[in-house]
C-alpha cells in the first residue's frame, strides 16, 4: 500500500485539478487522527482518507467548493448527534482542518517529501502557502507543521513460510522490505510480492551488510535453530530498533545462554530481542502468526513516531 505521500507525484502527472484536505487537529474523538490527508479531484475521485463516513463526505463537499472558487479555507467540525446520527458517527469529539486547492503550486515541496531519504518538515503558514520549515519558524506562524520521514525499512533472514507472509502485510503497512536467503529457490519473486528486495547469497556475505540510514526492524525467521543462530549472532550487535527471532520461550532460553556462556552477546543486548516474537494473540496458523508479528511491529514503530513528536 502506498503511502499518502506516493499519491502526489501521479496526482501531479495526471494535471486533473485536486485540494488537499488536511486534518490539522483533534478534540475528543475522531474516527481518524491529526495529520489525516486526502486528495479530492474535480471528478470526485479521492485518494487517502478523512475518515470516511459523513465526515469525509461533508469535508468532500466543502473541497469541491474550494475548486470552483479557489478559495483555501478551514473548518471545524462537531461530531455529535445532529452532524452524524444517520450514517452512525456519533464520536461527540470536534475535527479542524485545512481545505487547500492550490496544493498542486508545492509541486518541488511534494516530489522531494515523496522519494524522501531522510526526515523532512514542512507545512502550512497562516496565509495557507506550503513550505518548508525550518528550526527558527515560530509555532504562531503556521497552521500546520508535519515532520515526514522514510519508510521503515524491514530486514527478514530466511524465505520460508513465515516470511512470505510477513511479507505482503508489511508492504501494505509502508515497511521497506528486505529478503535475506542463501536459497534462490525461494527468495525470489514468485514467492514474494512486488516491491520486495532480494539479497541472495552465502550467510557469512550477506550479514556483512551494512544497515540503512533509516529505522529499521529485523525479523529472524530461517529454515532452522543454526541459521537462525548465526544470523542473531550478528544482528544482535546492530542498532536494529527492533529485532525479532521466532521460536519458543526454550528455543530462548537455551540459545541466549549459550550466547551469553561463550561471549557473543550480553544478557543486555539479548534482553531487546523479542523470543517468542509476535503479538500474544494465540497465533497457531502461519498467517495468524504473521499478523501477530507485524501487529508487534505496528505496536514498536508507534512508539517510536510517539517518542520522536
Amino acid at each position: 500500500m502506498p503511502r499518502f505521500f506516493d499519491f502526489l507525484p501521479d496526482a501531479l502527472a495526471e494535471g486533473q485539478p485536486f485540494a488537499l484536505g488536511i486534518i490539522s487537529g483533534i478534540k475528543g474523538s475522531s474516527p481518524q487522527k491529526k495529520g489525516a490527508k486526502a486528495l479530492f479531484f474535480a471528478d470526485g475521485r479521492i485518494k487517502g482518507t478523512l475518515g470516511g463516513g459523513c465526515l469525509e463526505a461533508e469535508i468532500q463537499d466543502r473541497a469541491r467548493r474550494a475548486l470552483l472558487t479557489q478559495a483555501p479555507a478551514t473548518f471545524e467540525l462537531v461530531l455529535d448527534h445532529d452532524f452524524g446520527w444517520d450514517d452512525g458517527l456519533i464520536c461527540g469529539g470536534k475535527v479542524y482542518g485545512l481545505i487547500l486547492p492550490h496544493a498542486a503550486q508545492a509541486a518541488d515541496l511534494w516530489q522531494k517529501i515523496a522519494r524522501c531519504d531522510e526526515p523532512l518538515t514542512w507545512g502550512v503558514k497562516k496565509d495557507f502557502s506550503i513550505a518548508w520549515v525550518n528550526g527558527t519558524a515560530p509555532e504562531g506562524e503556521w497552521f500546520y507543521r508535519e515532520t515526514v520521514s522514510p519508510p521503515c525499512a524491514l530486514w527478514i533472514a530466511g524465505s520460508g513460510h513465515v516470511a512470505q507472509a510477513v511479507a505482503p502485510l508489511a508492504l501494505q503497512l509502508d515497511f521497506e522490505v528486505t529478503v535475506f536467503d542463501d536459497r534462490p529457490t525461494l527468495a525470489n519473486s514468485q514467492y514474494f510480492p512486488a516491491g520486495t528486495k532480494f539479497r541472495v547469497d552465502y550467510w557469512e556475505k550477506l550479514l556483512k551488510e551494512s544497515l540503512p540510514h533509516r529505522p529499521t526492524f529485523g525479523l529472524i525467521v530461517t529454515r532452522g535453530h543454526q541459521h537462525d543462530a548465526l544470523v542473531l549472532r550478528e544482528w544482535v550487535n546492530r542498532p536494529f530498533v527492533f529485532l525479532g527471532l521466532i521460536g519458543s520461550k526454550r528455543k530462548r532460553r537455551l540459545i541466549f545462554e549459550q550466547f551469553v556462556e561463550d561471549g557473543l552477546a550480553t544478557a543486555e543486548q539479548l534482553e531487546k530481542v523479542a523470543c517468542p516474537v509476535g503479538l500474544d494473540i494465540q497465533a497457531v496458523s502461519v498467517p495468524e502468526i504473521a499478523v501477530s508479528v507485524v501487529g508487534q511491529f505496528i505496536q514498536k514503530r508507534a512508539e517510536i513516531v510517539s517518542q520522536n513528536a
